[in-house]
C-alpha cells in the first residue's frame, strides 16, 4: 500500500508540474504599434497598382532584375542607381538581385534616361501619360504573379537633378512590386504628393524587406498578406 500511495504521489507531482509548464508557455506575441503599421501600409502599396485592372494581389520579381540603360544620364545618376541597386540588394533576402548589365539582350528591365517624347517613341503605350508624368514604370507578369520584364523613364530635361534622384529611386522601386502611392508618410518614397525625398524612410525598407523575404509569394490577397506579414514579425 505504501508503494502504491508513493507512486500515486509521484504521478500527481509529474501531473501538476506539466500543467504548470504548459501554463508557463509564451503566447505569440502581439505586434508592436509600428509592426501595425507596417502591415497596413505593406497592404496599401503592395496589392495591385495605381491604375489599371489588375487584381490586387501581390506580385514580385522570382528572377533577377537585370537592368540595361538607355538615354543620357550623367555620372552622378549612373551613381544614384548603383547607390540605390545596393540598397535593395542588402534588403532582399529570398535571393533576389538588382543588377546592371552592358548588354540589352541580358535584359528584363529598360530604364530611360530622356525626354517624355524620346521616350514614347519607344514605347508608343506611354505616349498619353509622358506630359504629365516626369517619370513612368511599366511591368509585365506572368499567370503566377511573377514579373517578367519591365521599363520606366526619368525625364532629365524637365526634371532637376535631385528630382531626376527622387524620379529614378521612386519608378523603380514601386516597379518591385511597390506599386501604390500614399498620403500617410511625408518622408515614405511612396508619398502620393510631390517630394524630393531621395532616400528610403525606415517604413519603406521594412516594405521591400518583406516583399523579398522568402515566406512571402505572389498572387496573394489582403487576407494572405496579412497572415503572412504577422507571422514574419513575430518570427523575427
Amino acid at each position: 500500500m505504501n508503494n502504491r500511495f508513493s507512486l500515486l504521489v509521484i504521478l500527481s507531482l509529474i501531473i501538476s508540474s506539466c500543467s504548470k509548464d504548459n501554463e508557463d508557455i509564451t503566447p505569440v506575441s502581439e505586434l508592436s504599434e509600428y509592426q501595425k503599421e507596417v502591415v497596413n501600409y505593406y497592404k496599401d502599396i503592395a496589392l495591385g497598382f495605381e491604375f489599371g485592372t489588375a487584381s490586387n494581389v501581390t506580385r514580385k520579381w522570382y528572377s533577377d532584375l537585370r537592368i540595361f540603360i538607355g538615354g543620357e544620364p550623367d555620372i552622378e545618376l549612373r551613381n544614384e542607381l548603383e547607390k540605390i541597386k545596393t540598397e535593395i540588394n542588402e534588403l532582399a533576402t529570398d535571393g533576389f538581385k538588382v543588377k546592371i548589365v552592358n548588354d540589352s539582350l541580358q535584359s528584363n528591365y529598360y530604364i530611360f534616361f530622356g525626354s517624355g517624347k524620346e521616350y514614347a517613341k519607344i514605347f508608343p503605350n506611354q505616349a498619353n501619360f509622358v506630359d504629365s508624368n516626369w517619370g513612368l514604370f511599366y511591368v509585365n507578369w506572368n499567370r503566377s504573379d511573377h514579373f517578367t520584364s519591365g521599363y520606366m523613364y526619368v525625364d532629365i530635361t524637365r526634371a532637376n537633378a535631385t528630382e531626376q534622384k527622387h524620379l529614378l529611386r521612386e519608378e523603380l522601386t514601386q516597379s518591385l512590386g511597390l506599386a501604390k502611392d500614399s498620403p500617410l508618410y511625408m518622408d515614405s518614397i511612396f508619398q502620393s504628393s510631390w517630394t524630393n525625398t531621395t532616400q528610403y524612410a525606415s517604413i519603406d525598407k521594412d516594405l521591400i524587406r518583406l516583399l523579398y523575404n522568402p515566406n512571402m509569394r505572389s498572387g496573394l490577397n489582403e487576407n494572405q498578406v496579412d497572415e503572412i506579414l504577422k507571422e514574419i514579425l513575430t518570427n523575427e
